[in-house]
């Protein structure tokens, strides 16, 4: 990353492109708090996030920062259920509360009935929207997508596209979204386009 001042605003969804190698997923990494950058500032939800230490980081991310990845990392021994609640759980959320948040999540998500499912029961569009579920879990403040249907079949990927529009809407949500998906990216309330380690003008 060479010299990048970068804003995002509350409920925003920005897209981010370029050639691979550019440095999008390093930019998201750091962004995301799993990379350390050599300078810089990152001020997230008001905490001016590389000034914790790595333990707080790590509570920081867990609270205010979903993922979700091309591929969806869901554990094979847990149902879609226990997966989405894993980072509830991590954050001390009560069982029964986070379950609730869950079930409310799948049935927007319309994965509903695909609960108690191992993720090896799911077609890729339902672990997605599974990994969607287990990112929105503790209401974080952003949510950064990594080639988020780099994975999917056309007709999956364009249901994922219209699901972050409609989670902006129905939950305010904030995304930061890498991508190759051309209509992902024109879609997006703002693209920004990384050649070289840099935010293109």
């Amino acid at each position: 990353m060479k010299g990048i001042n970068l804003e995002i605003q509350e409920k925003e969804i920005v897209s981010i492109v370029g050639a691979s190698g550019a440095g999008k997923t390093t930019l998201l990494q750091i962004l995301g708090t799993l990379d350390r950058p050599d300078g810089g500032t990152l001020m997230l939800a008001g905490t001016d996030v590389f000034k914790l230490r790595d333990k707080e980081i790590s509570g920081f991310r867990n609270r205010q920062i979903g993922f979700v990845f091309q591929f969806h990392q869901l554990l094979p021994e847990f149902n879609a259920l226990e997966n989405a609640c894993l980072p509830a759980y991590i954050k001390g959320t009560s069982k029964l509360e986070a379950e609730l948040r869950a079930r409310e999540l799948f049935k927007f998500l319309n994965v509903e009935a695909r609960a108690t499912h191992k993720p090896n029961q799911l077609s890729g569009g339902e672990q997605q929207r599974v990994a969607v579920a287990r990112a929105l879990i503790n209401k974080p403040a952003v949510v950064f997508a990594d080639e988020p249907s780099g994975n999917l079949d056309s007709k999956n990927a364009d249901e994922l596209h219209q699901l972050f529009f409609q989670l902006r809407q129905e939950f305010g949500q904030t995304f930061v979204i890498v991508t190759h998906n051309k209509e992902l990216a024109d879609m997006a309330d703002r693209k920004l386009e990384i050649a070289d380690g840099m935010i293109k003008a």
